[in-house]
């Protein structure tokens, strides 16, 4: 069974708080990029990333199952939870097999959206290598 459709709704965020929205869950990864628009989307996605304490019965809901939601970092927008941005970046470092493209566009907005900078981020040690990678071909994602 799928969750409803983003089609049916004027907006990204609204779809996305029609479907989490007052659920115990968290937004996460390219799903919580989209919402605080990081990342644009791609077009016809009805997949939704979260953080759940359990799986549920959607099958376009990519539950990612932890015992608590002690260790992530997330606020509260209305009704809805969202891992924050810097949570979303470590997550997506740390996963080599994360879309590149999410995440070199939410790297290339921080940077716009951040005077140039990248100072506001706070990468995890086990994610540095992979950040320092990425950094320089971010800074100029939409020059190209």
């Amino acid at each position: 069974m799928q969750t409803q459709l983003r089609e049916n709704y004027i907006s990204r965020a609204a779809w996305f708080r029609a479907v989490v929205g007052g659920e115990d869950l968290i937004l996460r990864g390219k799903s919580v990029l989209e919402y605080w628009a990081y990342f644009s989307g791609y077009a016809n996605d009805n997949e939704i990333d979260v953080y759940a304490k359990s799986k549920g019965p959607f099958e376009n809901i990519n539950y990612f199952v932890v015992d608590s939601f002690d260790e992530i970092d997330y606020v509260r927008d209305g009704d809805v939870l969202c891992s924050t941005i810097n949570q979303a970046i470590n997550d997506m470092l740390s996963d080599e097999n994360s879309d590149e493209v999410v995440l070199a566009e939410a790297l290339s907005d921080h940077y716009h959206l951040n005077g140039e900078s990248f100072t506001e981020l706070n990468i995890k040690s086990e994610n540095m290598r992979r950040f320092e990678e990425m950094k320089d071909w971010t800074m100029e994602y939409y020059d190209e």
